[in-house]
């Protein structure tokens, strides 16, 4: 075992936790819990003004708690997946970009709601293409499983006429799940972010997916 992996495994389980879900957001905002003040004390974090980040080693320990087990069965599982998951975010990523910005390059304002309209119709699309890919992924690794009803929740928000539930950074929106989602299967991974994107176009273009997951 590696002094990295030693000392993410002497960590008690609700700061391992509160780690790992702090790097998988970036940053939280609002009153810490006694794990975050841990992760505190540990110089895995720091409070910068209303917020909390992850510093130092953080991004380290979490991945390797997150990390699935190299050459194993479920990480080829989960990285088919993966594979499935990338053209989807692709499309996803562009229509959040057309929910902000009009074809004219205008901010959108939601006062035309046939415009809104449409581009909410492409994202029951995207979202009845996810289901399946995150149902199969929470059969492989159960921590997943807590996605797909915090994607749901945020389509039930934005139905209800809050506009910012699909795409604000501010809120758990759609695309802030989304984006927590496809971090964390990253980890699980031990992929990079250069990795993601080259395997994102290359997925897109029909090409062969040749990018390896990393050890980690």
């Amino acid at each position: 075992m590696t002094d990295t992996e030693d000392r993410a495994t002497d960590l008690p389980t609700p700061v391992r936790n509160a780690l790992v879900e702090l790097v998988i957001r970036g940053m939280y905002r609002g009153e810490l819990t006694a794990a975050q003040k841990a992760l505190i004390e540990r110089g895995l974090a720091l409070v910068k003004g209303p917020l909390l980040m992850p510093i130092g080693p953080a991004a380290a320990l979490a991945g390797t708690l997150v990390r699935l087990p190299i050459g194993s069965e479920a990480e080829a599982r989960v990285r088919r997946l993966l594979e499935v998951f990338l053209p989807i975010n692709r499309q996803l990523r562009e229509l959040c970009t057309a929910w902000q910005i009009r074809p004219d390059g205008s901010v959108n304002d939601h006062t035309d709601a046939m415009y809104d309209a449409g581009v909410r119709d492409r994202l029951d699309d995207i979202h009845d293409a996810t289901t399946p890919v995150l149902d199969r992924l929470a059969m492989i690794r159960p921590e997943l499983g807590g996605y797909g009803p915090r994607l749901q929740s945020a389509l039930d928000r934005l139905d209800a006429g809050e506009t910012g539930w699909l795409a604000s950074p501010l809120l758990d929106s759609y695309h802030t799940v989304w984006m927590h989602l496809h971090q964390e299967l990253l980890m699980a991974l031990g992929m990079t972010r250069k990795d993601d994107e080259e395997l994102e176009a290359a997925l897109v273009a029909g090409q062969p997916a040749l990018v390896t997951p990393q050890g980690g």
